[in-house]
């Protein structure tokens, strides 16, 4: 038997109760740094314990928050974090936690359900895309290249959060069974850390959402958070002198991931399926991407690294280009993590991969 999601959800909720309250931390904790009552050492400053989201929210938040925080992704290594959702565990982490960092946007799709259960009232909850124009889905299309972000309005309060809102957008079922998965971003494009100047922005809610968990540690916050945003505008100047003079504007993705990155720098993003990359296309849009990339002479179909490249390896042989990665880093590899790379690093290599497909 199928269980919706809000059903699985609801019944995890109440598996979290009976975890919480077992009195032992998680395997998540088993490295943070009590709160409780329990009597700190006098040459130590207890840490916070930060839940993060996914891969690029544990990048900013732990790039901001140095040593003074404990920060934990809740999405593991190589997990695919669109359809993912959270344990009984994971759940009880996040009721402990002192901060709960999440892109928003729609990425997290099971965020309003969670932070509804939980009864920690002093949960700081840090929503990074708030206040960034988000992009509408549909906007990614090439045949709509010339259309513009839409601001949204992030008004909404939530006890104790000095960053964050709630997008009330309906959710179509219809529409998203028709798409054959069960993901669905609201009609938004979640996909803003791909912009390095929109990553600043992120990066820049972080710490206040931080500052506003330890007042006291604000200004180290700020430093730590200056610091990595210099490596931010270093990537946004590169980016921008690397596509000034580029022979071609166009490059086809596996998803449509790259939108606030091609809309930041003057490029025209093709993705061959839609906001999710578990989305598969339809024949019509297959048959379009291909005609585009015969009548444009594209060279390189770009896939990614945690869903399957089939679809684009096909797309390649129709039309005779190459493949590449191009990375939308929503989660790193374990190999990826062995190689000790970063969202700056992974970056660099997205930049470098898009010099050699837009000079073609």
């Amino acid at each position: 038997m199928k269980f919706s999601k809000k059903a699985t959800l609801g019944l995890l909720f109440s598996l979290t109760l009976i975890v919480a309250g077992c009195g032992q931390k998680s395997a998540s904790d088993a490295n943070t740094v009590s709160t409780g009552t329990s009597v700190p050492v006098e040459t130590e400053t207890a840490k916070l314990n930060v839940q993060v989201s996914f891969y690029p929210m544990y990048e900013f938040t732990k790039n901001v928050a140095g040593d003074l925080a404990d920060v934990h992704t809740l999405v593991p290594a190589g997990m695919e974090p669109h359809d993912w959702e959270p344990t009984p565990q994971d759940i009880a982490s996040i009721e402990k936690a002192d901060v709960l960092v999440y892109n928003g946007a729609g990425m997290e799709s099971w965020i309003d359900q969670v932070t509804g259960s939980l009864s920690n009232a002093s949960l700081i909850q840090v929503e990074a895309s708030k206040g960034i124009n988000l992009l509408e889905g549909g906007e990614h299309e090439h045949h709509q290249e010339d259309s513009e972000a839409t601001e949204h309005d992030h008004d909404h309060e939530h006890a104790n959060e000095a960053t964050t809102e709630e997008h009330d957008h309906d959710h179509d079922a219809e529409a998203e069974a028709e798409a054959g998965h069960d993901h669905d971003h609201g009609g938004l494009d979640p996909h803003v850390w791909l912009s390095p100047a929109l990553a600043v922005k992120e990066v820049r809610n972080i710490e206040a959402g931080l500052a506003q968990a330890a007042p006291e540690h604000a200004e180290q916050f700020k430093q730590n958070a200056d610091a990595y945003i210099a490596q931010l505008e270093s990537l946004d100047q590169d980016f921008k002198a690397a596509v000034t003079d580029s022979k071609r504007k166009d490059f086809i993705t596996q998803h449509a991931a790259f939108g606030y990155l091609a809309k930041e720098y003057g490029l025209q993003q093709v993705p061959i399926a839609g906001l999710s990359p578990e989305q598969e296309p339809s024949a019509a849009q297959m048959a379009s991407v291909i005609d585009f990339a015969k009548e444009h002479q594209v060279k390189t179909i770009f896939f990614e690294t945690l869903v399957s490249s089939k679809v684009s390896e096909t797309i390649a042989s129709e039309v005779g280009a190459k493949t590449a990665v191009l990375n939308p880093i929503e989660g790193l590899t374990e190999e990826e993590i062995a190689a000790g790379m970063d969202y700056i690093s992974v970056m660099r290599q997205n930049l470098e991969a898009l010099k050699l497909a837009l000079n073609e």
